[in-house]
């Protein structure tokens, strides 16, 4: 078996060099790097798991999860099934640090990423899409930080690969949904956390997409809520005041549903509103029990936190590269009859 001591004799550089290359470990000259991967090919190396755990245990790998989450349902379980693998994994030596924020502040999320260098050899992000981010990214990913997207993803970055479902096809199965459940005339009003987020930002492109050839099918008014409960009742309170003849609610995030169906009630419209949501919040379970949501989309929170965690674990621990830079989970039709078979 080739070791790293071979390596770096044919390579003419140190023990510690080669290691921090084939571990995607700090920064090494770029020449160098390329000169250590190809002899490491040439001579067929492969890592030895036992011993990549060993030097895991004792380098203590740090991961940090930042993700603007506070006070957003949804989380909960992905940071749930987060917090189960990193107890899981930690007798490999991987460490978590947690950032939660609450808003979708630009800068918050950019000091936070700023903190990392030199602190992390990993992050999971749940990014806001803004370039200020995707700089901050570059600037981790090109001092060899490992950067996980899940949840949302972000354009125009250097992120290895992204964990969460394709909020495209989402807009569109909704879109698709409302119409197989009302054939009449949509006059749609849209509550949506910030079109600062990307999967919410094209989860309304396909939501127009689905609805593009429905003459009876209009838009009335957009609202941002900042996947904030208090804010959503606020504002579809309004919206549904100034647009009386709106008869569906499309929520295209998770964070404002609660206040949402809260505005639809205290206007007294709970009986001749179609609602289309997304995910499998306690609240909105009730809100399906009682008739007022009439589907939901699920998206497997846990599953998020659970595919995010093992890619870290999968790097860091035995060197394994993601399999895909896209890890999509299913969008998934849920309705009162089915909503607790929700995992």
């Amino acid at each position: 078996m080739v070791t790293i001591k071979e390596i770096a004799e044919l390579c003419g550089v140190s023990r510690g060099t080669v290691d921090r290359v084939l571990n995607h470990r700090g920064n090494v000259k770029a020449e160098k790097k390329e000169l250590i991967l190809k002899v490491a090919q040439e001579m067929n190396y492969t890592p030895n798991p036992a011993g990549r755990a060993l030097a895991a245990q004792k380098m203590k790998p740090v991961v940090a999860i930042v993700m603007p989450s506070k006070g957003i349902g949804f989380f909960d379980a992905v940071i749930e099934a987060m917090e189960k693998a990193a107890k899981s994994y930690s007798m490999y030596g991987l460490q978590v640090e947690w950032y939660i924020s609450k808003g979708y502040d630009v800068e918050v999320q950019c000091k936070q990423l700023s903190q990392l260098l030199g602190k992390v050899q990993a992050v999971i992000l749940m990014p806001i899409n803004d370039e200020r981010v995707s700089t901050k990214i570059r600037h981790l990913t090109e001092s060899g930080i490992f950067v996980i997207t899940i949840n949302n993803d972000i354009e125009n970055s250097s992120r290895h690969c992204y964990v969460g479902t394709d909020y495209f096809n989402g807009g569109m199965t909704a879109g698709s949904l409302l119409q197989m459940i009302n054939h009449g005339m949509l006059n749609i009003g849209i509550t949506l956390g910030s079109l600062q987020i990307l999967g919410h930002a094209q989860r309304l492109s396909g939501f127009r997409s689905a609805l593009s050839h429905n003459p009876l099918a209009q838009i009335m008014a957009i609202t941002e809520d900042q996947d904030d409960e208090m804010l959503s009742y606020e504002k579809n309170l309004e919206m549904l005041r100034k647009h009386p003849d709106i008869n569906v609610i499309f929520a295209a995030s998770s964070g404002g549903i609660c206040g949402a169906c809260r505005a639809i009630m205290t206007c007294g419209r709970e009986k001749d509103i179609t609602v289309i949501v997304f995910d499998t919040l306690p609240t909105t379970v009730e809100m399906m029990e009682k008739g007022l949501i009439q589907a939901t989309i699920y998206q497997h929170p846990r599953r998020q936190g659970q595919i995010a965690m093992q890619i870290v674990f999968e790097y860091l621990v035995n060197g394994k590269k993601p399999e895909r830079e896209l890890n999509l989970l299913t969008n998934e039709i849920r309705i009162k009859e089915n909503i607790n078979t929700a995992l």
